[in-house]
């Protein structure tokens, strides 16, 4: 089994390899691939992505969980795999079954929800609860479908950020579930599905979809970052090095990326533990599955997307993306990228959000900064031990955080089973 607290200084491709799930439930990793197609590395994970390999066939189905695919296509021509989700033998859409949303962090996916046992992974638990769960994948992930005319190799295929994951994919899934179910849709994000979250809902449009919105990890402001291997990253311009390489797509599964880690902490930093050197301590993580966390673990996301989240640590701002002075005249009509304003979401609208003491990510200081300027006061559930990781997967999560967010839930929606 492989351990991420006995991972050494120069780490073994496996051990490379462990840490870099682990790691990307963060949202914060950057190990590059390069390969042929203008930089952008051919995936060939356990997961490449094939017609016959779905995450209902592949995760949820075995579990005894009814699971059916949908695909949705943004308005920038973008296919999207949703999973709807139900219990038993129920009915999909059943009377009092409200819809929710699980939205997944970066590097991640929709599986992330599903990789413990049924009674410790956050969608089965609420298709338990007796919710309609539906299951988002971001563009660029293995279980989405590309797009309706660019090839991955494309580069312009990866000319995004969470900026348009925000406005384009979260939107059109919050948009197609409820045409689907004639109801409002109850929205949970993690990480950087928590970035999306709070930008998609400063657009009126979206958040009158939106019953109610529960934040593990809530991210909009990262000036307060502490992880000391990403703050490495940043003032080594990571970000700029990848873009300037001619890099589009940033894949673990590479030699390079072994490689990239080895030159980051080589000499600066110690990465003995790298989990804790990316999301602070964790208390509660169940490094006992990082093997079966492995085949599915982590999915591609974007240079741009690294860059523009590393842009909000060197500013302190939650913005669109900063092109630079000129670029930034003709994309906004203006020298600086627009703030996303945490003012326009809806006072009415429900807001619930869990964070944790130990998380050198979601600091509470950058959380401080976004309850300031919500208009709502937020329902907090506060964990004092709780890293980062420790949210998604972590032993005691459905105790500690996700009985507490079905009770938010339930205070708002229609009568459900237990």
């Amino acid at each position: 089994m492989l351990g991420v607290v006995d991972m050494v200084l120069r780490p073994s491709r496996s051990a490379v390899a462990a840490a870099a799930v682990l790691l990307a439930a963060t949202g914060f990793v950057a190990l590059c691939s390069a390969g042929s197609g203008g930089g952008i590395a051919v995936d060939s994970g356990p997961l490449a992505r094939s017609p016959d390999r779905t995450l209902c066939s592949q995760l949820i189905e075995p579990a005894g969980y009814p699971c059916a695919e949908h695909t949705v296509e943004t308005k920038d021509g973008y296919l999207l795999a949703l999973q709807r989700v139900s219990f038993g033998n129920r009915e999909f859409g059943a009377e009092g079954a409200p819809p929710v949303l699980l939205q997944h962090g970066l590097f991640m996916a929709g599986d992330v929800w599903f990789l413990d046992s049924p009674v410790q992974s956050l969608g089965f638990i609420l298709a338990d609860h007796g919710f309609d769960v539906w299951v988002g994948n971001v563009r660029g992930t293995r279980w989405s479908h590309g797009h309706v005319s660019l090839s991955e190799k494309d580069k312009d295929f990866w000319d995004w950020s969470w900026e348009e994951l925000a406005l384009y994919d979260l939107a059109e899934m919050i948009r197609y579930i409820s045409s689907i179910t004639s109801s409002k849709v109850f929205l949970v994000g993690h990480s950087q599905g928590t970035i999306m979250s709070l930008a998609a809902l400063t657009q009126p449009a979206i958040a009158e979809m939106v019953k109610a919105a529960a934040l593990l990890c809530p991210i909009s402001y990262l000036g307060h970052v502490s992880a000391p291997l990403v703050l490495r990253m940043v003032s080594m311009h990571l970000d700029q090095m990848v873009v300037a390489m001619g890099i589009h797509q940033l894949n673990f599964r590479s030699e390079i990326g072994v490689n990239l880690l080895d030159s980051v902490c080589d000499g600066h930093i110690e990465c003995n533990d790298l989990l804790t050197s990316i999301t602070g301590k964790n208390c509660c993580f169940n490094n006992s599955r990082v093997d079966f966390y492995l085949e599915y673990e982590p999915h591609p996301s974007s240079s741009k997307n690294l860059r523009h989240l590393f842009q909000m640590i060197r500013k302190g701002s939650f913005a669109m993306y900063d092109y630079g002075f000129f670029k930034n005249m003709k994309m906004y009509g203006q020298l600086k990228p627009p703030a996303f304003d945490l003012k326009s979401i809806p006072q009415t609208l429900p807001l619930w959000m869990a964070y944790g003491g130990n998380d050198a990510l979601a600091d509470e200081a950058d959380l401080q900064l976004t309850l300031e300027e919500l208009q709502s006061k937020p329902e907090l559930l506060y964990i004092e031990k709780y890293g980062h990781v420790d949210f998604i997967v972590g032993l005691k999560a459905k105790e500690d955080v996700y009985d507490h967010m079905i009770e938010f839930f339930t205070s708002f929606g229609k009568s459900l089973s237990s």
